[in-house]
């Protein structure tokens, strides 16, 4: 059974992403949206970066960013992969040298089958807010999430935290889970005590569902 991918966004400091490896998440997001509370530099997170663990993915998380923008990133901070919040279509992204995460934002009436003809790596569900991309706290229909499967691999976000990740995990059965604010003491700062409950209670829910 292969294991829950867990990812952590919004690091914006050391502390922080030790902790995350150390409890045994998967990848650490930084986000580089000027426009988000948690927003990172990019000389920033190659600093923290270079003191991670090689096995912990680094993920980079970008918002209507331009192609140069987001390789010229990605080979400064040497990330794993680039998750992409925008108006990329399928053939927009076929030339990267990265894996692809790419994020819908899911609202009511969304069509899954908009998914199907992109070819990348995961795709993340988010819940979709207004001029918000990310961190909402907010959760979606997780029903929407299991019909998108049939399309590859799913990353559920949006809203979760160490109270429901164990519903979620058990219902969607996704390949990733993400978690940002739901970890938080305030924007940019992970509370220790619901890092560590969520990642342990992710895993655990995992673990009891029975193989599909």
């Amino acid at each position: 059974m292969q294991e829950l991918f867990i990812k952590i966004c919004g690091i914006t400091n050391l502390d922080d992403a030790r902790l995350a490896s150390e409890l045994g998440a998967n990848a650490v997001g930084f986000i580089f949206h000027k426009g988000s509370e948690r927003y990172i530099s990019p000389e920033h997170a190659v600093e923290i970066a270079r003191q991670l663990p090689e096995h912990l993915s680094k993920i980079g998380v970008f918002v209507h960013a331009d192609s140069r923008e987001i390789v010229d990133t990605a080979r400064l901070v040497s990330l794993s992969a680039v998750q992409l919040t925008g108006d990329e279509g399928p053939d927009d992204l076929v030339d990267y040298e990265f894996n692809i995460i790419k994020v819908f934002r899911v609202r009511p009436g969304f069509d899954v089958e908009t998914m199907q003809n992109y070819l990348v790596d995961a795709f993340l569900l988010d819940t979709y807010k207004e001029g918000a991309y990310g961190g909402t706290g907010k959760t979606f229909d997780w029903n929407v999430a299991v019909q998108a499967k049939r399309y590859g691999r799913i990353i559920l976000s949006g809203g979760l935290d160490p109270d429901n990740i164990e519903p979620a995990v058990k219902f969607v059965r996704p390949y990733g889970v993400d978690v940002s604010s739901g970890v938080e003491m305030h924007p940019g700062k992970k509370h220790p005590a619901k890092l560590r409950d969520f990642i342990s209670r992710a895993r655990n829910a995992y673990l009891s569902v029975e193989p599909q």
